[in-house]
């Protein structure tokens, strides 16, 4: 049954090393099970039920790539869309956390929307090279940032806005030891490097009494109901328009090139791609990541999308959607483990935000430096980021800069439709809000 679903032969892999594949991808990424509920409940939101959330909207969007698009990929709630959610939107805009579900949920669906209709293909080569990547590193910076503020590594100062904190305390130099032991396990190839790191920082703030103890091992799943179909539609649509639009397009934004540069990254890896160097069967993958993100906002938690962390499992030997199922399975069974996950301490998991940042930081070597247009605007997009903690800002005055500098330069015939439309809705935004 298993061969004649998913095609083994023809991938040419097995059972058993799809099993061994999920795995290896589940313990790669399952740090977002501490990670998520940590950033998303400093929303408001009740933190075992963001858990819960969390643990549901990865499984279920995992299954449904696996099955209906039979690739090795998993799906989680984003890193950078999280922070998003909670730092830009709900505490730097003040929008209530129930309007900002309902901006992840409609987005969801024009994405979905989008997936379903050619109309995606433009969009994606619409956007300069150099902007995709800036925008990627950029969330990089913001995530940095997070981290380093969670950790107490970086705290505010009057004058300055940002100084460096207390270097000698407990917190933080478990954080730093953390970060360290995250890397070094990364760079010798070890299997879950980042919740190694993560429960190893925890046990040791136990021991130490900076940190809680869990009231067991095993429970009961929390309850859903704070956060399960809570979102606010007609509250969103009350905001004003330009504040609607710059909502929802930085949420699709941000989950569109994402999903597709994941996509095209891991199935590289897999040797997916065919002779043009196009992702077959790239519909039902972005059906499948739309779908799981408007799942996701129905249950109560940001953008899921697809995660980078699949490659772990493609390297280990998974080739089908065999791989994703198991992923999905063992999201299901981490439900009930939710003591352990809602007692992990911020700055065990402080570190592996800082991890995931320099991972993502990476793109911006791919940048053209030898072209001051190209590299100009991508730094002015990554660098607004974490400086006004705001990705949709710093989306905004990149495009601007983008658009501005290659008009004045007289290279017209490099900015597409998309980026005169997209920058002038941020310049309305920044002048009127």
């Amino acid at each position: 049954m298993l061969e004649k679903f998913f095609h083994l032969k023809e991938h040419n892999t097995t059972v058993k090393t799809e099993v061994f594949a999920g795995l290896t991808t589940f313990l790669t990424m399952a740090y977002i099970i501490f990670v998520n509920p940590d950033i998303i409940s400093a929303a408001g939101m009740d933190k075992g039920a963001v858990f819960v959330a969390t643990c549901v909207a990865a499984a279920v969007g995992t299954l449904i790539m696996g099955l209906y698009a039979n690739y090795p990929i998993a799906m989680a709630p984003g890193m950078g869309l999280n922070a998003f959610f909670t730092f830009a939107v709900v505490k730097g805009m003040g929008v209530s956390w129930q309007i900002a579900l309902a901006a992840v949920f409609v987005s969801g669906i024009l994405f979905l929307l989008l997936s379903i209709l050619p109309v995606r293909a433009w969009i994606i080569n619409s956007i300069p090279r150099s902007q995709k990547l800036a925008i990627a590193s950029g969330i990089g910076l913001f995530l940095g940032f997070i981290g380093l503020k969670s950790a107490g590594i970086v705290v505010d100062h009057p004058a300055t806005l940002v100084s460096v904190g207390n270097l000698t305390s407990l917190p933080v130099v478990l954080a730093v030891i953390g970060f360290i032991a995250m890397v070094v396990l990364d760079y010798k190839r070890v299997p879950g490097a980042i919740i190694i790191g993560i429960l190893g920082v925890s046990i040791i703030g136990m021991a130490l009494g900076i940190a809680k103890l869990p009231s067991g091992l095993m429970a009961i799943p929390p309850d859903p109901s704070p956060t399960f179909l809570q979102l606010d539609i007609s509250g969103l649509f009350q905001l004003a328009g330009a504040t609607i639009a710059i909502l929802l397009f930085s949420f699709l934004l941000v989950d569109l090139f994402d999903t597709a540069g994941t996509l095209i990254a891991v199935a590289h890896q897999a040797k997916m791609l065919d002779e043009n160097g196009n992702l077959p069967r790239l519909g039902p993958a972005l059906v499948a990541d739309s779908s799981a993100t408007v799942f996701g906002s129905l249950m109560g938690t940001s953008t899921t999308t697809s995660y980078i962390e699949s490659s772990s499992g493609v390297r280990a030997g998974g080739r089908t959607g065999l791989t994703a199922v198991v992923v999905a399975i063992l999201f299901l069974l981490a439900l009930f483990f939710a003591p352990i996950a809602t007692s992990i301490p911020g700055f065990a998991t402080a570190p592996a935000i800082i991890f995931v940042a320099c991972l993502m930081a990476r793109g911006l070597a791919e940048v053209d430096w030898e072209d001051i247009t190209e590299y100009a605007p991508a730094v002015i997009t990554a660098l607004s980021m974490p400086l006004t903690f705001s990705i949709a800002t710093g989306i905004g005055l990149g495009f601007i800069a983008f658009v501005a500098i290659k008009f004045l330069c007289g290279r017209f015939t490099e900015i597409s439709a998309a980026m005169w439309l997209v920058s002038a809705c941020f310049m309305i935004y920044f002048i009127t809000s």
